[in-house]
This record gives structure tokens, C-alpha cells and sequence, in this order.
């Protein structure tokens, strides 16, 4: 695996190594890998001859006292994960290289994008996640890029992105990766404590009743709504929302037939917890 940290030396690799036509997959990544993200860089593979990961943590899409200055950076052993995954190109810029000036030009996604559920309570967040997949697409000009379902929303907002601007990218989401109990991978269930980590499943098991009764036949969705905030909260959770939604827009469904997803967000201690399942 070759690493770099140059867009200009990015470029020239590829265009030297592969002839100037190889068929590139992209996956961004923010580092601190998991399985979740490994199996995405595998995935990648049946999409491209060309695997490029990145590892960039993107100042843009966390809000003032999120954990920008403590996400965890595992840069050594990612690269050993990358090249035990078989990636061919590590991009992993400075923050000088990616914004030699501050941004002033911005992707912004339209407000019933933007505004609801992740969006309501991280304002701006997805204006950073589109402007710097927007500024990766540019400088790796993939054909393929692969995300994890378990940002769902990331995974809408991007699929719209490419859409609407006719970008030539093909854009896969693969399928979250879970713990033995259930917990979805996440780079930040480090910071959970023991007891917390013991507790968190229960995100993923409430879900999974909320699917159940959905293709019980259930459709109060409202209702599920409501008991499903309450459980998290009587069990010390601060939970910002659990939501039954449209897969294709995540707005509510407007018709009995439409493929829906929950989604839902939750503080477990000082961690927050965002988890979705299909139905």
C-alpha cells in the first residue's frame, strides 16, 4: 500500500501506476478503523481495480464541543489494517492540505435533508460531510465509493449529492457491522465505560422490537415512537430521537407500503450512540 499525503502526489500515482484509466473505489474513513470499515475497503474491491481509502478527520462537520480534539487517531494501526484489507492507495492529507484556505465555497444540502433528525441536533454537520466528500471525489475522481449504512443519513445525503450534481460515481452502502451482541462498530464505543458498554446493546434490541411489530402489522408509528424514547429513558439514556422513516428520503412514509428504516440517536453517558435497522 502506498501512502500519501499530497493531493498532487495522489494524482500522479494514479495516473502513473495504472496506466491514467484504472477504475478507482473510494472509502473515506476518518481513521480509527474498525471491522465496519475494513469490510467496506473488501467490499470496494468488486468495484474497482483500484482501492483508495482515506483517513481524514474533518474539522467542518463537528460542531463546537464535539469531539474534534479527541477522536481518536490510530494512524499505525490503520495502516496495518489497510494493508492486511489489500487497499492499493492511502490518502491521508494534513489539514493544511485539504483547507490551504479557510472554505469559503460549501455544499449545503437542502433543508429536508439537512434539518431533520441527525441534522436538527448537529446543525451545519452535514454541510461539512458533503463539502469535504465533495472535495475527496475531486481530488481521487472515483468511480465507485462505498459508505456505511450506519450513518444512514451521511449515506442519503451523499447518494442525493452525486445525484443532483450528476457526478459519475456510484455510490454503495454496506451493511453495518455488529458486535456479538449486537452493538454497532463504532470508532466511538471506546469511549464508553464498562457498565455503559454492558447497556449499550440495548439501542440495537430496541430496534429490533420496533421491526417486529412493524411487520407485525403495527402502524402506529407515532406510538412505537413515543415507548421506544421513553424505554431509553428509563434506562438512564438521553435519547435526541427515534424515528420510522422512508428509507429512499427519510421523511415519514406517506403511504403503508413504503420500505422504511428506524433510525435513532442516544446519549449513553457522555457518549452519543446513533444506530438504524431496515425493515
Amino acid at each position: 500500500m502506498k501512502i500519501h499525503d499530497t493531493i498532487a502526489g495522489l494524482r500522479a500515482e494514479l495516473k502513473v501506476s495504472h496506466g491514467g484509466t484504472p477504475r478507482i473505489a473510494l472509502v473515506p474513513t476518518m481513521g480509527n478503523l474498525h471491522e465496519g470499515h475494513i469490510a467496506l475497503m473488501r467490499q470496494a474491491r468488486d468495484h474497482g481495480d483500484t482501492v483508495v481509502a482515506t483517513i481524514f478527520v474533518n474539522r467542518l462537520q463537528f460542531r463546537p464541543g464535539e469531539d474534534f480534539e479527541k477522536y481518536p487517531r490510530t494512524f499505525q494501526a490503520d495502516c496495518a489494517k489497510l494493508v492486511a484489507a489489500g487497499v492499493d492507495h492511502l490518502f491521508a492529507p494534513t489539514e493544511v492540505e485539504m483547507y490551504p484556505r479557510p472554505q469559503g465555497y460549501h455544499v449545503v444540502p437542502p433543508p429536508e435533508h439537512d434539518n431533520i433528525l441527525d441534522g436538527e441536533f448537529r446543525p451545519g454537520h452535514f454541510r461539512g460531510v458533503a463539502t469535504v466528500v465533495m472535495k475527496l471525489f475531486q481530488i481521487v475522481q472515483p468511480q465507485a465509493a462505498l459508505f456505511g449504512k450506519k450513518d444512514y443519513q451521511q449515506l442519503m445525503v451523499i447518494r442525493n449529492m452525486v445525484a443532483d450534481l450528476n457526478l459519475p460515481i456510484k455510490v454503495s452502502g454496506g451493511e453495518t457491522v455488529r458486535a456479538d451482541d449486537g452493538l454497532a462498530l463504532s470508532s466511538r464505543n471506546g469511549y464508553l465505560s464498562d457498565a455503559e458498554r454492558a447497556e449499550a446493546p440495548r439501542l440495537y434490541r430496541l430496534l429490533t422490537r420496533i421491526a417486529e411489530a412493524l411487520r407485525g402489522g403495527r402502524r402506529d408509528l407515532a406510538g412505537l415512537e413515543r415507548d421506544a424514547m421513553a424505554e431509553l429513558s428509563g434506562a438512564g439514556w438521553a435519547p435526541d430521537y427515534v424515528a420510522i422513516r422512508s428509507r429512499f428520503d427519510l421523511q415519514p412514509p406517506a403511504t403503508s407500503d413504503v420500505p422504511l428504516v428506524i433510525l435513532a440517536a442516544a446519549r449513553l453517558g457522555g457518549t452519543r450512540l446513533i444506530d438504524n435497522l431496515e425493515v
